[in-house]
């Protein structure tokens, strides 16, 4: 059974993506599009456009151009969609980095996405250098002036001509942000420009809500690198003219004290950051007033904690649900489409899209209040992953069905729940970690003989790394933690260890995680 969207089919432009977000620039003026949250420097719209041709310009006199990569390695500051727009005009792509990443994973991304330059900030300069040298890189900006690097404002010194580009939005890459998928190492997903308008286009047609309009104020704490931050905050925000507050990483304090100084209206989170402000004693210091909607992501949302923050702050609280792979967004909750409460749902799907949820075992599609995979299929689904055929193969099938690797059911009134993954990655705190990656590395300890890795239940961060360790020499678990703290982002992290006899396999020798995960919920009570 296909189960689709309750709202009208919208119709997507063939246009690139920074033309489409730009294109009401020039109705917004002087009006701030960006702030730094810290500093309170602001960018207007009108700066924003001349801004991003600016070092548009530069860039193409540097020889940069069509299908040209470039990473972004930086927290959330102004300047990042200004670089990022500055990119996609030319026809370029886009890698987006985690800031918080290791020399050796930069190294990787840059790598396999095969960029040519690299712009982070001076505080990350040394990680950067080191990335670099074991890469192609051609040349390393950073946003602030520092030895070592090229200043990001040299690029705004040009006379602002662009040469004559010609994007196919269809076919034509514009983001290549890194997922695990379902499993494995971080693969590069490739989104055309097609993919994010048609995104941003779904969500202008979700009807009875509004979710983000030109007299607006969005905090912008979700990183921009991720596909969360860097669609639905970044780009869906100033396609629509509303004012984005940056944070280059969360503080409870200082998040509260933007909020009461910006009059901040909308904000995207996680739900382990719905934790604090539900049960922070601080939160009743600040007025928080001005709010009227959360909006959480990136991790299933409970009715009780929903619950718990709307009427602690008195907005509304609703989730959504996504993947990078469909650029993100594929369900909203929309609370004006039913006459329960049902915040603990990702809503129905959005306008083009397709959902089809199927049994994993037996392979066959089920019906309203079962149980089964969910599959999607649209226009926001993504080309597939670079230069990775069969993980392509393995995640999109023939008919354009892309397997999500995550279980839910659709209820009688068309909401869907998520309920449970079949996919081996770890959500810490809405982050990626894949399994595999963290046995790689614990393999490589000089104590332990066998390994496996599993998402344990955390309250705060939603899950956390897990090993199953059988060592063939001493070792403490406080040491190993350490020693793989030293070596990755803190999202990798291994917070718990139990030491095991053996590891459970498959008589192919595959690891047999979802007995350590049934092993693990039951022993926490969950």
């Amino acid at each position: 059974m296909i189960f689709t969207s309750p709202y009208p089919d919208v119709e997507i432009p063939n246009v690139p993506l920074t033309e489409f977000v730009l294109s009401r620039t020039q109705l917004f003026g002087n009006k701030p599009a960006l702030i730094d949250g810290p500093s309170g420097r602001t960018i207007t719209y009108a700066q924003l456009g001349g801004a991003i041709r600016l070092v548009a310009s530069s860039l193409a006199k540097r020889g940069f151009g069509k299908g040209d990569v470039f990473a972004i390695y930086s927290p959330n500051i102004p300047e990042y969609a200004v670089a990022f727009h500055a990119v996609s005009l030319l026809g370029g792509i886009v890698t987006t980095v985690n800031p918080l990443y290791t020399a050796e994973e930069l190294a990787r991304q840059l790598n396999d996405a095969g960029a040519k330059y690299l712009l982070t900030i001076s505080l990350f300069l040394e990680n950067a250098k080191t990335a670099v040298s074991q890469t192609n890189v051609e040349e390393l900006f950073t946003f602030d002036p520092v030895d070592g690097a090229t200043p990001f404002a040299t690029l705004l010194q040009s006379d602002g001509s662009l040469p004559e580009v010609n994007i196919n939005p269809a076919e034509d890459l514009v983001v290549l942000p890194y997922s695990s998928g379902t499993t494995g190492y971080p693969k590069g997903v490739m989104l055309t420009h097609r993919n994010i308008v048609a995104n941003l286009v779904q969500m202008d047609g979700i009807t009875g809500i509004d979710i983000t309009n030109e007299d607006d104020i969005i905090m912008g704490i979700l990183p921009f690198f991720h596909i969360y931050g860097m669609v639905v905050i970044m780009n869906m925000s100033l396609s629509r003219g509303a004012t984005i507050v940056t944070m280059p990483r969360f503080d409870m304090v200082q998040f509260l004290e933007l909020v009461q100084k910006h009059k901040v209206t909308r904000v995207n989170l996680v739900p382990p950051i719905l934790v604090g402000l539900a049960k922070h004693p601080i939160v009743d210091q600040y007025d928080t007033s001005s709010l009227i909607e959360l909006f959480s992501g990136a991790a299933p949302l409970g009715q009780a904690l929903a619950d718990e923050v709307k009427a602690r702050l008195k907005c509304r609280v609703v989730q959504g649900y996504g993947l990078t792979e469909t650029s993100p967004v594929t369900h909203v909750y929309n609370l004006t489409l039913t006459e329960g409460d049902k915040l603990s749902s990702i809503g129905p799907a959005v306008s083009n899209t397709e959902v089809m949820l199927v049994d994993p075992t037996s392979g066959n599609p089920v019906g309203h209040n079962e149980r089964g995979e969910l599959w999607i299929r649209g226009p926001q689904v993504m080309k597939g992953y670079l230069n990775n055929p069969d993980a392509t193969a393995a995640t999109i099938d023939e008919e354009g069905w892309l397997h999500t690797g995550d279980i839910g059911y659709v209820d009688d009134e068309g909401f869907f729940y998520i309920v449970d993954r079949l996919k081996e990655l770890i959500k810490y705190k809405g982050f990626q970690v894949a399994p595999a990656e963290l046995e790689a590395l614990l393999l490589s300890h000089p104590a332990i003989a066998d390994v496996a890795v599993i998402p344990s239940p955390d309250e705060e961060a939603g899950e956390v790394p897990k090993a199953f360790v059988v060592l063939k020499a001493e070792a403490s678990a406080e040491d190993i933690m350490a020693w793989v703290a030293e070596r990755v982002s803190p999202q990798k992290k291994v917070r718990r260890i139990e030491f095991v006899s053996e590891v459970p396999k498959s008589l192919s020798g595959k690891i047999l995680r979802r007995i350590l995960v049934e092993q693990e919920r039951a022993k926490l009570g969950n």
